[in-house]
């Protein structure tokens, strides 16, 4: 068996979205840059649904860049996402984070997405009423983002001890602006879209929200907020540290399967 077929063979399933990187590359395995951790080692009782490692994300894919479904973020991001636990917690509620630091390859990755517009797979669900070609235009997608910088998470307000169901994504025509029986189901309490739907109804004060769903956005809001964080307007789900420790340093290093970081080595394929 020659050294490549070996190398394909080792070449394991999350990793397929990357495989234009060749087998001439192999990943091996560092520390995290200095001024960033693994969430879960802060606080270990907020949730984790890192939608961007699976295929339930708009591409219909796994991301490039993650390689592991952990949380990682500026230390004071994640030590500040502690206090919102704890707000959360004193009302019988969880954070639950959907992305949090994001390689720049990733956004690469939405860039490159983006410009083909043939692959429009989960338009239905994710983007029903917006053209894909306006989607950087009108604010939803950017070429840089605030989470390569690392204090930028992406996050709801779930019951505590519940859990996001299990459930095949492609099973139904889900729409993202739908009641929560007809979006993709989520443990999250109802914010009146799903995560990352690029619509109106994501506007975090949208007037056109049901009095509960209002209530509920300014909830995660008004936890957030106390701890530190400032919501873009755009999207109920985002948050940003304001006091972030790196403002204009963009960063690229991917996480990998074992809690580290994957840096790019030669490979004898």
């Amino acid at each position: 068996m020659t050294g490549r077929l070996l190398c394909l063979l080792r070449t394991s399933w999350w990793s397929l979205a990357i495989l234009s990187t060749g087998c001439g590359i192999r990943p091996a395995t560092g520390v995290l840059p200095p001024g960033f951790v693994f969430l879960g080692d802060v606080d270990g009782s907020i949730q984790q649904d890192i939608r961007y490692f699976t295929s339930n994300n708009f591409t219909g894919r796994p991301v490039a860049g993650y390689f592991a479904p952990r949380c990682v973020l500026s230390q004071a991001a994640a030590e500040a996402l502690v206090e919102a636990q704890r707000l959360a917690r004193v009302r019988g509620l969880s954070l639950k984070v959907y992305d949090c630091y994001r390689p720049q390859r990733a956004v690469n990755d939405f860039v490159n997405w983006a410009a083909d517009p043939d692959d429009t797979l989960l338009q239905h669900r994710f983007y029903p009423e917006v053209p894909k070609n306006e989607l950087f235009a009108r604010g939803y997608i950017a070429e840089q983002s605030g989470h390569s910088r690392g204090s930028t998470v992406d996050l709801t307000l779930v019951p505590t001890g519940s859990a996001q169901p299990v459930i095949d994504h492609f099973a139904n025509r889900y729409d993202c602006r739908r009641s929560p029986p007809l979006r993709y189901p989520d443990n999250s309490l109802d914010m009146g879209t799903g995560y990352d739907c690029f619509d109106p109804l994501s506007h975090t004060d949208n007037p056109g929200l049901n009095s509960q769903v209002l209530a509920n956005r300014q909830l995660l809001r008004s936890f957030m907020e106390a701890a530190g964080f400032s919501n873009y307007p755009q999207e109920w789900w985002h948050y940003t540290l304001v006091e972030e420790p790196f403002t204009d340093r963009y960063f690229d290093f991917p996480v990998d399967d074992s809690g580290r970081v994957r840096r790019q080595a030669p490979n004898a394929c």
